[in-house]
């Protein structure tokens, strides 16, 4: 099992940046890739990057070159580094994990979001 924290979530001007953390703990070895998400007042939630255990990353057209994810060299925690935020990007933001189970299973695990509010 993994237990993920997010933190860094707030309230920001448009314009400006936020950077948030999920912080991992339990089977962190297992994990495969960590990715952020975020769900907007009455939208579904939607994928914004994903990093891989080997430091591969990809993102959503939406949020590329505006949104970095990284991490530490230890891999623990991955942070999304978010510039020149819109209104629109508003949301809860959540950390997935994507743990290895045995051989062949991938199980996903979900933090519990962390809300971010631009105002323009």
């Amino acid at each position: 099992q993994v237990q993920l924290v997010e933190s860094g979530g707030g309230l920001v001007q448009a314009g400006g940046s936020l950077r948030l953390s999920c912080a991992a703990s339990g089977s962190i070895s297992s994990i495969v890739t960590m990715g952020w998400y975020r769900q907007g007042p009455g939208k579904q939630r939607e994928f914004l990057a994903r990093i891989t255990s080997g430091g591969s990353t990809n993102y959503a057209d939406s949020v590329k070159g505006r949104f970095t994810i990284s991490r530490d060299n230890a891999k623990n925690p991955v942070y999304l580094l978010m510039n020149s935020l819109k209104v629109e990007d508003t949301a809860v933001y959540y950390c997935k994990a994507t743990v290895l189970q045995g051989a062949f299973r991938m199980t996903d695990y979900w933090g519990q979001g962390t809300q971010v509010t631009v105002s323009s």
